[in-house]
């Protein structure tokens, strides 16, 4: 395809855009029309020779839809479903992850290409990048999370991250037919939310935890009302009464920051019958733990590598909320507010998948939460353990008979 006549299109788009005050991300549809008329139009020019002809003009019109009112490039890739997450190490460095491996792509770009592409990705996001605001986390429209940061935190060039969910579970069955988790530890689970226990997902990076929340979260009765708390807004839910919330970054002069600290305070005074927290990360554990020991249910997630590991993180995390925050308090409470712990983790192949559930009975012995594996992993494959879950009575009022659905054959 000729280079130049897609350029000089995509120039006369652009100047066309900008005279009618269009803009490309919330008036995609105008832009479309705006660029179908432009096209014939420019058809019409090259039969007369005056300008280049257009070799394929479908293709033409994708790729310049894409630099106008898309991401460039890199759109392909957001198109892409088998692609789920896309970086910038550099101009000349794009990568890709497919199915959980990494790709480096022949994408080439510049180095104002890169800035370009993020202020248009942080134009709707209401979120900064500057020199006293180095780091940035947003989401895109298509509800894709960015990542990025600029020099001298990095050594020369922007990093960039693009986090898509290429498969939205938006209930445990989604995840059993994904192969993520076993049919009867899927009714388990559901059974589980169902009945209010406190629910708290680990796991590493890309592991699958939000994808898991959310497939939790839909188990949770429609009567109930949500609230959820996040620092980039990414939980898909189909609760009929659901409030989200995200953080927001301080302004230029320093001010209007809303921590997830604060997110789970105001959580409480909105009238929650379910809080979900995306993600705790640091002292808002200290919060989250409060409102569970209030009787509230809630479920969140925490990296770790392990379900043991993220109950000793727990134990650990609400200590940095202040020095009056003793172990002495918090030990016992996570012994007491966290009910279930499931584990989800990905293969070398990329697959994601349940490798435990831990029961917490509420108990602490020599400072330590004790716990009851209720699913193992054995030989790559998750089975029964001999652990018993806590608040049988709490099934029992859904009307579960949890012993026996802990006997389902698998």
């Amino acid at each position: 395809m000729s280079g130049e006549a897609v350029t000089i299109l995509e120039d006369e788009v652009r100047e066309l855009v900008r005279r009618r005050g269009l803009d490309p991300v919330t008036d995609r549809a105008r832009v479309v029309d705006l660029l179908d008329d432009a096209l014939a139009d420019y058809d019409e020019r090259a039969v007369r020779g005056a300008v280049p002809r257009l070799p394929d003009p479908a293709v033409a019109h994708r790729r310049v839809l894409d630099a106008v009112a898309g991401l460039g490039a890199l759109q392909p890739y957001l198109d892409d479903d088998e692609v789920e997450e896309i970086w910038i190490n550099s101009p000349s460095q794009v990568f890709v992850a497919r199915r959980g491996e990494a790709e480096l792509t022949t994408t080439i770009l510049t180095e104002d290409g890169v800035r370009e592409l993020v202020e248009r990705m942080l134009r709707t996001s209401g979120r900064r990048l500057d020199v006293s605001s180095p780091f940035v986390d947003a989401s895109l429209p298509g509800g894709e999370r960015l990542h990025a940061v600029i020099p001298d935190v990095t050594r020369r060039h922007w990093s960039v991250n693009i986090r898509k969910h290429v498969v939205r579970a938006r209930a445990l069955d989604d995840l059993v037919a994904l192969g993520t988790v076993p049919v009867p530890v899927a009714a388990f689970l559901a059974a589980s939310v169902r009945a209010g226990l406190n629910v708290l997902v680990s796991g590493g990076t890309q592991a699958g935890k939000t994808t898991l929340l959310n497939a939790l979260a839909g188990a949770v009765p429609q009567r109930e009302r949500i609230i959820s708390c996040e620092e980039v807004f990414e939980l898909r839910l189909d609760a009929r009464d659901w409030v989200a919330l995200q953080t927001r970054s301080a302004n230029l002069e320093g001010e209007g920051e809303i921590p997830l600290r604060r997110l789970v305070k105001e959580a409480l005074r909105m009238r929650p019958d379910r809080l979900v927290v995306g993600e705790v990360r640091e002292a808002e554990a200290l919060d989250l733990l409060i409102a569970l020991n209030a009787g509230l249910p809630a479920m969140c997630t925490l990296h770790a590598n392990s379900a043991r590991e993220a109950l000793v993180k727990l134990c650990t995390l609400p200590l940095l909320a202040g020095e009056n925050v003793s172990d002495r308090f918090v030990v016992p409470t996570v012994a007491s507010a966290v009910d279930l712990v499931v584990h989800v983790e990905r293969d070398a192949r990329g697959r994601r998948r349940v490798r435990e559930v831990l029961g917490v009975p509420g108990r602490v012995e020599a400072g330590v939460v004790e716990t009851a594996e209720l699913f193992t992993t054995r030989d790559g494959v998750l089975v029964r353990g001999e652990g018993f879950p806590p608040h049988a009575d709490r099934y029992a009022r859904t009307g579960t008979d949890v012993a026996a659905l802990l006997r389902a054959r698998w």
